[in-house]
């Protein structure tokens, strides 16, 4: 019987295609726009985990993400160094100053930094140069986004000159950061310079990055913290979430995402269903024969299972490799890095897909369950 329904399916070959398109192009559209919207939240935190020495990120209490912050006084640091169970404690300071070539070309530019003297906070995927570089005198680490819009077409090197601010800067070395969410190019440099760069105020402490003493949990560390110095002290973890979680309440990203994936459910639903129904309905004469010959219901049912699997299995290939095919081909995208199919993304789909397809046989099952077999003796 499973032969006679796979002959019954491939031998309309037009029904055929049109059923695995439309299973496909609704698991290109929900697997690639659930990819790219989990890039998009995870870009709103990329900064928080390119710093890899400290896991413990001390802020305003009243900070609700990342990209906006209340500078901190000075004092502070001292403070959170004084408890029980910090092994140490930097500044950091996050800014938007102006960069601008030597051909005049400028950009508002992501300046982070790094401790003076430790140079704790700095980021590891170098590409040319050397961390320790940036303790010569008005150096600076850029990503290699920075360098393309900077020195297009050159290859990677070190050396080359800018201004930040008024200030003439050199590029001592150049790393690959996470995208961050508003695509600026990433610069680090020394505390005491990215705070000169910005131009003083008077309070310019980002945050305090903090190292746990071995032995004690950055949770044990941040409750510390909390009850010495009444700041918010957070894991790298938790303040990336915490991140991802006020753009998710605050912006109109998840919903103008989930209506599209959305609407590709519904289309995929409703195209695959009424194919699947038309389908089932031209051939309810060879589905009378089968009853008439005694083949029961439950097995009918299976047949038309067998059927809808099939499609669900080819269409959710052929639409999950058109979604790994983009982001292959993008990866190498300045602007397009950090968007990839994660696993959970192409399980969910899958997930979906089966939905589609269940709902889709649903109607053809409940038309061929109340066919009377007397169907293929009539004209």
């Amino acid at each position: 019987m499973n032969f006679v329904a796979l002959q019954m399916l491939l031998g309309d070959r037009a029904k055929y295609i049109g059923l695995v398109m439309a299973v496909a192009f609704s698991t290109f559209l929900m697997s690639h726009q659930s990819s790219i919207f989990s890039g998009v939240m995870n870009r709103t935190r990329s900064q928080i985990q390119d710093v890899q020495d400290a896991s413990i990120w001390v802020m305003d209490p009243k900070t609700q993400y990342f990209d906006e912050v209340k500078a901190l006084n000075d004092n502070v640091l001292y403070r959170v160094r004084g408890v029980p169970g910090v092994e140490w404690a930097v500044p950091m300071y996050k800014g938007l100053p102006t960069a601008r070539a030597i051909n005049g070309d400028f950009r508002t530019v992501l300046l982070m930094s790094v401790d003076d003297n430790s140079l704790a906070g700095a980021p590891r995927r170098l590409l040319a140069g050397d961390i320790a570089d940036l303790r010569q005198p008005d150096s600076v680490l850029m990503d290699r986004a920075a360098y393309s819009f900077f020195f297009p077409n050159q290859p990677l090197s070190t050396g080359k000159a800018f201004e930040m601010n008024d200030h003439r800067v050199k590029v001592v070395g150049i790393f690959e950061s996470s995208a961050p969410f508003t695509n600026f190019p990433v610069f680090y440099a020394r505390y005491s310079n990215a705070i000169r760069y910005q131009g003083r105020e008077r309070n310019m402490m980002s945050f305090v990055l903090v190292k746990a003493h071995p032995g004690l949990s950055d949770e044990e560390v941040c409750r510390r913290i909390r009850a010495s110095t009444g700041l918010t002290a957070r894991t790298d973890l938790d303040f990336g979430w915490q991140t991802i979680d006020y753009y998710i309440a605050h912006t109109g990203i998840p919903i103008n995402f989930g209506i599209t994936i959305a609407i590709a459910l519904l289309v995929g639903t409703l195209v695959a269903g009424q194919t699947f129904y038309i389908f089932t309905l031209e051939n309810l004469k060879q589905f009378g024969a089968l009853k008439a010959i005694g083949v029961t219901n439950w097995r009918i049912m299976g047949m038309i299972l067998l059927q809808a699997l099939l499609v669900a299995a080819v269409g959710y290939s052929i639409g999950i490799t058109m979604t790994a095919a983009f982001f292959e081909i993008t990866k190498n995208n300045i602007d397009l890095r950090g968007f990839f199919l994660p696993w959970q993304i192409a399980t969910g789909t899958a997930v979906a897909v089966l939905i589609i397809i269940v709902l889709a046989s649903a109607m053809s099952i409940r038309r061929v369950l109340v066919l009377e077999p007397a169907i293929v003796f009539r004209g």
